[in-house]
């Protein structure tokens, strides 16, 4: 292939097989067939003139040469989507497809209904939901937006403070009606915990009692699980108390299926973050989106927003 028949097509799957490191899941991730990845990456080679890619059995990298073409092509193809952006913007329209990954349960009771106001607002503007409690590389996975439950380091990223999710101990009042409501943070031992498999020190609760004083209580169960919708289904079931997000069971304490319990005490709260591909941030419709959530999410039951000063 002439050099000059290097196409938009060819440089978005070698930059995505350089991210991934497979040419199945490109495939998969763009509709196409694996053949066709196979071909425009060896038409690509044979238009640069030298391996861009090294292969093994287990993974695909980069060349040297592959590390230094890849850099440029990640630069031109952000030009070709910020020029679409420009021209569209002329004519008050955004369009394109944005990939946001969110916290499972988060994703599925709130940022779900939120991306159907948002496409209503936007309708040219497609949303690939990904719903995972792991974290994820943001390149590798080829996502513009994480939103996560957690405190956050990763300083290659830019990273969005959206707020502060507070926790409450609950509980069906059924459970409570059997065993008993605890009323100070000790009697909590004993009691059937529900906890979170994938949150380091679930074992243990600390607890700021009216008068500011710290009780660390050891929190412990039969049933641990890895998704905060098991959660709910555990505590509507009565099979004990569980520290939730407000968010996740507010609903469920408006219509009596569940009830506060020690309501005096605090919990920590959990930092709720955006992350953003530093080079998806200019583009039009990912600014839309990250503007919209982070105004909407502050709304939701639970949420506190960071003051902006």
């Amino acid at each position: 292939m002439d050099k000059s028949d290097v196409s938009f097509a060819h440089m978005r799957s070698f930059v995505r097989v350089a991210e991934r490191g497979s040419l199945s899941a490109v495939a998969r991730e763009l509709g196409v067939g694996q053949s066709t990845i196979t071909r425009h990456l060896h038409e690509l080679e044979d238009a640069v003139g030298v391996p861009l890619l090294s292969r093994t059995t287990r993974r695909v990298t980069l060349t040297d040469e592959g590390s230094r073409y890849y850099a440029n092509c990640i630069q031109i193809l952000r030009l070709i989507e910020q020029a679409g952006d420009e021209a569209r913007g002329t004519q008050g329209a955004a369009a394109g497809t944005i990939r946001l990954s969110c916290t499972a349960a988060f994703g599925v009771l709130h940022v779900t209904g939120l991306i159907f106001g948002f496409q209503d607002r936007y309708p040219d503007i497609a949303i690939d939901l990904s719903l995972t409690d792991e974290r994820i590389d943001l390149v590798r996975e080829g996502v513009d937006i994480a939103l996560r439950l957690a405190p956050l380091t990763d300083s290659s990223m830019r990273l969005r403070t959206l707020g502060h999710s507070h926790r409450l101990l609950v509980a069906a009042p059924d459970y409570l009606d059997r065993h008993g409501e605890p009323l100070v943070p000790q009697d909590l031992i004993g009691h059937e915990g529900i906890r979170m498999s994938n949150v380091a020190g679930s074992d243990v609760l600390t607890l700021q009692s009216p008068d500011d004083h710290r009780e660390t209580v050891p929190f412990l169960g039969r049933f641990r699980v890895n998704h905060g919708l098991a959660v709910r289904e555990c505590l509507l079931a009565g099979r004990g108390i569980a520290a939730a997000h407000r968010w996740l069971v507010d609903d469920l304490l408006a219509d009596g299926r569940l009830t506060p319990i020690l309501p005096d005490y605090i919990l920590p709260s959990v930092p709720l973050s955006m992350l953003i591909l530093p080079e998806r941030a200019g583009i039009a419709r990912v600014r839309l989106l990250i503007d919209y959530l982070a105004r909407e999410i502050a709304r939701l039951p639970g949420i506190t927003p960071v003051a902006v000063a």
